[in-house]
């Protein structure tokens, strides 16, 4: 089963990083989060999908802390969101405590069926947001 989830992680990611995020960033509409590197110190552009409630923005990560946003976010929780055009500040929380299934139910349908299709360790992240 590890040997799957491997080359399942692999595959996906491979796919993301060289074919839908490239294209996804060019997106005005997609929402983008927006990380430090951890190593570069320059900003990190990821596509993602959730929902902003209130003064807060939602998302859960496919991967865990094997995805690289999520480290990013480790070593640094300083993050920005762009939704509907437009950029906000905030600090990203990742919450392994979050039932990230039950989550996945209040979020944009598409993505989240995306998420459970292709996702094998999944992680919720709630981002406050600065106004």
């Amino acid at each position: 089963m590890a040997d799957f989830r491997d080359l399942k992680f692999r595959a996906v990611t491979s796919l993301q990083r060289h074919v839908v995020n490239p294209l996804a960033r060019r997106s005005g509409s997609q929402i983008l989060l927006e990380t430090t590197g951890r190593t570069s110190g320059l900003p990190r552009r990821t596509p993602v999908g959730g929902r902003r409630t209130g003064q807060e923005f939602w998302l859960v990560s496919e991967y865990g802390d094997k995805s690289q946003y999520i480290r990013n976010i480790r070593a640094d929780p300083r993050v920005r969101v762009r939704i509907a055009g437009r950029w906000y500040d905030g600090i990203a929380h990742p919450l392994p405590q979050d039932d990230a299934r039950a989550r996945l139910r209040t979020l944009p349908r598409y993505n989240s069926a995306v998420v459970r299709a292709v996702g094998t360790n999944l992680l919720t992240v709630r981002v406050d947001l600065a106004d």
